[in-house]
């Protein structure tokens, strides 16, 4: 922040300034944005030993238990027996784009709000998810596309014409966390409508999409795994090199540009950053709501509003949230399963309508 210095000269000071010149300014920099000294370093060290442990849960959890001994087995000595096709064919991608999905959600979620100052921010409240999904709705019915590698672009238009369509809506620089959500819940109903009507004229579309529009882990293979992990890399390399800009921002636009962020670049490059982490995370698996809003918030009541430290928080725990919800559909169903997507709409709900009743919130 700008902070006049005082009129007189210091006691320390070797010259006093000429009588009539112009009072020096200097900048001061807000304890979030200076050293790093007393990180929660040893936090994040156990946020990722947790990842671990629900990951090797992701791998052994199903309809049909297996145990640890031939997890490994599966794992590292692949002999072709049925339970190796399962933990290597099945559950390993499966709990792999788990891991991916999750982080991108969360990073999505955590920029959105920094970016937007909006603390109900979320990739599926604000509509980007919708957006994502109607596009690649329209590119399997309508264009005929049915791999993950021709669709995943239109996942990608999709995302980016909600996400500068929210923003604008809501008002662009007047918008408030309300008229956000508002704007992002319009767009919302909008497009489940174009979904559903799409769905119900088009019985193949129907077919290729009944368990990708509630969000699902269900269908992951290693070739989608692998055709995703690029765009999603660099969507969470970009959200993460913008933790110090972001920072900046949440002071204000005028003192973000007196400690030098470029907000237009800032800006810019969130949105790219927003594109590709949703609409990755959208094509490969559908719409998966309040991953993004859910973890941020309590990533911030262990690190503070650091975004330096939310971010890579909110990296880790998240696939802890997405994959904690695919085992829970997995274990209360069988020996069928509720679709990840379902899971985590069911324990976002009463989160958001929480958060919403805060008056500090929700304020107009």
């Amino acid at each position: 922040m700008l902070v006049d210095s005082p009129p007189e000269a210091s006691p320390e000071a070797t010259t006093a300034p000429p009588p009539g010149a112009p009072r020096r300014r200097r900048l001061t920099l807000p304890h979030c944005l200076k050293g790093m000294g007393g990180a929660p370093i040893a936090g994040l060290a156990a946020s990722v030993a947790l990842l671990a442990a629900v990951t090797v849960l992701g791998i052994a959890v199903g309809a049909k238990q297996i145990p640890l001994d031939q997890v490994w087995h599966g794992l590292f000595h692949y002999s072709g027996s049925d339970t190796d096709v399962v933990i290597r064919d099945v559950r390993l991608p499966r709990t792999l784009l788990g891991v991916l999905v999750g982080a991108a959600l969360g990073l999505a979620g955590t920029v959105m709000q920094a970016l937007t100052r909006n603390p109900l921010a979320d990739p599926g409240i604000l509509g980007i998810n919708a957006g994502a999904s109607a596009a690649v709705v329209t590119a399997i019915s309508f264009f005929g596309v049915t791999s993950l590698t021709g669709y995943v672009w239109f996942a990608f238009l999709g995302a980016a014409v909600v996400n500068v369509a929210v923003y604008v809506l809501g008002g662009t620089r007047g918008a408030t966390p309300v008229r956000l959500a508002l704007a992002g819940t319009a767009l919302t109903a909008v497009l489940t409508g174009y979904l559903n009507a799409v769905n119900l004229l088009d019985n193949a579309a129907l077919d290729k999409m009944r368990f990708w529009t509630v969000g699902s882990l269900a269908t992951a293979t290693m070739p989608n795994v692998t055709r995703i992990a690029p765009f999603l890399a660099v969507g969470a390399v970009l959200a993460l090199l913008l933790a110090r800009p972001l920072n900046a921002l949440a002071l204000g636009d005028d003192q973000a540009r007196a400690l030098g962020t470029g907000l237009m670049r800032t800006r810019v490059l969130a949105m790219l950053a927003i594109t590709l982490l949703c609409g990755g995370a959208t094509a490969v698996c559908g719409p998966i709501v309040y991953v993004g809003l859910m973890v941020p918030h309590a990533v911030r009541a262990l690190t503070g509003p650091d975004m330096r430290w939310i971010l890579p928080y909110s990296a880790v725990l998240s696939p802890v949230l997405l994959l904690g919800a695919d085992v829970l559909g997995r274990v209360v169903a069988r020996p069928g399963e509720l679709q990840a997507g379902i899971v985590t709409a069911v324990i976002g709900g009463p989160v958001f309508i929480y958060l919403v009743r805060r008056r500090r919130m929700a304020q107009l």
